[in-house]
């Protein structure tokens, strides 16, 4: 089976429209995870339902600009669609089973974005020269897509960098130092796991892209069972 870099699914709304949903490019994601901290802030569980309903109407923006109000995606949709898309769309694992306040999993879900330096990611990709400016890569990359164009980026650098050192009968293989590679491999599995992975040797890193990649993972004949 070919790989891809990113799961999709769909969601119905109340009159039967199917809408395909996927990870949000990062133009939306980044007013997506700006309206978030509310929900991490909020008093109680009310509040946190009215700001994760400003979430998924954000995610509209890109699936279904139709929607443009509360109003509008209260009339659309009910609740376990509201948590499908706070997971598909931005990551945001809400427990539709569980006891614990909203705000209990909104902590522990969305504690990703703050910790990645996005420009650096996005100037690295921008000298690809595909894009007119920031906007536009933006609104043509979601976050798993470009730290997967950095990654090969990377690696095909660094084999033009290995052939001309080879070239002068240098072996960069056994000269390299890992250190910043280490770093990066950390990164990726924070992103790759919704910031589960405590660092990139642990097993919920391996899933999506990454697990398709390696052969087996999170949804490749492996699961897990989260027992915190």
């Amino acid at each position: 089976m070919a790989t891809t870099v990113y799961e999709w699914d769909t969601i119905n709304l109340v009159d039967g429209t199917i809408i395909e949903i996927s990870p949000l490019k990062i133009k939306y994601l980044r007013e997506f995870m700006d309206i978030f901290e509310f929900v991490k802030l909020s008093q109680d569980d009310d509040e946190a339902m009215r700001w994760m309903a400003e979430c998924a109407r954000v995610a509209m923006k890109q699936f279904y600009p139709q929607i443009k109000t509360i109003d509008d995606l209260e009339d659309n949709m009910d609740l376990p669609t509201i948590y499908k898309i706070l997971d598909v769309a931005g990551g945001i694992k809400i427990k539709n089973n569980s006891e614990a306040p909203v705000t209990d999993d909104a902590i522990e879900g969305g504690d990703t974005w703050d910790t990645l330096d996005l420009a650096k990611l996005e100037a690295e990709v921008f000298l690809l020269g595909i894009w007119k400016d920031y906007n536009d890569l933006e609104t043509s990359l979601s976050m798993t897509e470009l730290t997967t164009t950095v990654t090969s980026k990377r690696e095909q650098d660094y084999d033009q960098k290995k052939f001309l050192a080879a070239i002068q009968g240098v072996n960069l293989d056994e000269e390299n130092d890992d250190s910043t590679g280490n770093e990066w491999e950390e990164m990726k599995a924070r992103v790759f796991s919704g910031g589960k992975a405590a660092n990139s040797k642990d097993i919920v890193a391996l899933q999506g892209f990454e697990a398709q990649q390696a052969g087996f993972g999170i949804g490749l004949g492996l699961d897990y069972q989260d027992l915190r």
